[in-house]
């Protein structure tokens, strides 16, 4: 039980020989049943590809059709391999099952190279963030066991997975068939000298060492046994946690500590992804699903639009404008298409502009939320960096995305900075700098020496910005119409005597820290 698990899918073109790969694997390493082999042994012959393709279409027609998971295990570590297809019309099945892929493995026929659904799937592992690529080059039995085929095909892969941005590919020379260093090193094949295929896999690095992203817990259940109990149910997805540290409520954003970590074994002093756990805090916080507990040090941070790269899934062609339900993380809210910026050829590795996205394609969009989205960039977090678009009319997966760019939230910070208000106390000229500011940036206005009142938050909440002045020097302050409770938060004096720019910089980031309005709304309003 306390074994690393690594998990590994397959890529590559129709008859590449991946089942077959698979097949062997599981053979050689002595984790299939013998019941299950004599089913699939045929005139003394076993045929290893039928070991992974289960379904009845499947070994009619000698395809692959649905990911196949396959569970295995050695002295060293546990596996999850998926089997993907290599039909072009399955490409979404592939992107499905290496979505949560360490390592890649990708094959290539030593009688044919790189074909265009090769460069496919080796794109779509590029896209989503595997950094390790073993590239089997298969049927090397066919070719004479001919070292030269093996360093052209080599090099010519080595290329792909540069302009990939592929961090790792490790070239192993095999025949699937037979055995050659899948398991076994091979004897037949004296000019390679690397490890087998199963003995990299036993040593690479799991990708979850390699995140960039501190503690993020998206909270799937408010765990409440008793009145004397509140935890916080959810799947760590990056980082590490103790009790004691100080850790971050999204979106409220307010501080507080780690009172117990527990789990189905009991309170631990340690956990880290991708341990489930339930945590409890010494604050008493308003959380709910959908809201995250992550580390003070670089959170997730918060955004309503953002840019990914897309895998299309359905029928129904991606055409900007549309809107669609965006699963992200533990919540669920509106999203638009608002710009479909290119479609990737994937034969040429180039970007090309279009209008549509049809079925298999992949493409780089723009992506509003209705609700603000605490996210990741891909490349730092795959789970926070990642997102599924459903079609609403049917519940359809329609398209995966990956995170590549977080757009600011300077234009809904200020949208939010124009509606609150701003108390500058005995500082008239400060008064008229930030009102000209303003007034040029097409705010509504409303300067005024009324004290404080309801009746003023009521026009700042109707999207008027209140400056309040006075014949006292006071703290500025600035309220935000948004804010639940309407606390002022204090603007730093060190900020006074400088330029009203900056002070209106300060107030956009007080208006963009996420306030924990609606907590209960999951975006669908519903």
């Amino acid at each position: 039980m306390s074994k690393d698990l690594l998990r590994f899918s397959t890529a590559g073109s129709v008859d590449d020989g991946k089942s077959t790969l698979i097949g062997r694997l599981l053979y050689d390493s002595h984790n299939v049943y013998d019941d299950h082999i004599r089913s699939v042994t045929r005139n003394a012959a076993i045929d290893f590809a039928q070991l992974t393709d289960g379904l009845r279409a499947e070994r009619e027609q000698g395809i692959t059709i649905d990911v196949a998971y396959r569970y295995f295990s050695t002295p060293k570590r546990k596996f999850i391999i998926a089997d993907t297809p290599g039909h072009e019309q399955y490409t979404r099945n592939m992107a499905t099952g290496a979505s949560t892929a360490d390592v890649a493995i990708v094959l290539v026929d030593a009688r044919k190279g790189i074909l265009a659904q090769t460069r496919r799937h080796a794109c779509i592992a590029g896209l989503l963030g595997i950094p390790i690529v073993i590239a089997a080059i298969n049927k090397m039995d066919l070719v004479d066991f001919s070292e030269e085929v093996f360093n052209r095909h080599s090099a010519s892969l080595q290329g792909l997975a540069r302009q990939l941005e592929i961090p790792q590919l490790i070239p192993v020379p095999v025949s699937a068939l037979d055995g050659d260093n899948v398991v076994h090193r091979s004897q037949r094949m004296p000019f390679y000298t690397g490890p087998s295929i199963l003995e990299l896999l036993e040593t690479l690095p799991l990708a979850i060492e390699r995140t960039q992203a501190t503690f993020r817990l998206p909270i799937q259940r408010v765990v409440r046994p008793h009145q004397d109990f509140r935890g916080f149910a959810g799947q760590i997805t990056a980082g590490a946690i103790h009790p004691g540290d100080e850790v971050l409520a999204l979106p409220s954003g307010r501080r507080t500590r780690v009172r117990t970590i527990s789990s189905f074994d009991g309170d631990l002093p340690r956990a880290r992804a991708p341990q489930p756990i339930v945590l409890t805090l010494e604050d008493e916080i308003d959380l709910s699903r959908g809201d995250m507990i992550a580390s003070i040090s670089a959170p997730p941070r918060k955004t309503s639009r953002m840019e990914a790269t897309v895998v299309w899934m359905h029928s129904k062609p991606l055409r900007p404008g549309a809107t669609y339900h965006l699963k992200h993380t533990s919540q669920t809210v509106r999203a638009t298409i608002t710009e479909l910026r290119s479609r990737i050829d994937v034969e040429h590795l180039a970007e090309n502009s279009a209008s549509q996205l049809a079925l298999n394609d992949i493409g780089h969009v723009v992506i509003e939320t209705s609700r603000p989205l605490l996210a990741d960039l891909y490349r730092e977090s795959r789970v926070t960096g990642s997102l599924i678009l459903i079609d609403p009319s049917d519940n359809t997966t329609a398209g995966a995305g990956m995170i590549r760019a977080i757009h600011d939230e300077s234009n809904s910070a200020r949208e939010h900075a124009t509606a609150g208000l701003l108390n500058v106390g005995n500082r008239a000229d400060l008064a008229a700098q930030i009102e000209r500011s303003l007034l040029t940036d097409g705010a509504i206005v409303l300067r005024t020496w009324t004290s404080v009142s309801p009746q003023l938050l009521t026009f700042a909440r109707l999207g008027a910005f209140v400056i309040l002045e006075s014949n006292q020097a006071t703290p500025i302050t600035f309220t935000r119409a948004d804010g639940v409770n309407a606390t002022p938060a204090e603007i730093s004096s060190d900020l006074i005597y400088v330029a009203p720019d900056q002070i209106l910089n300060e107030i956009h980031r007080l208006a963009s820290i996420p306030t924990g309005e609606d907590d209960n709304d999951n975006g669908l309003g519903i």
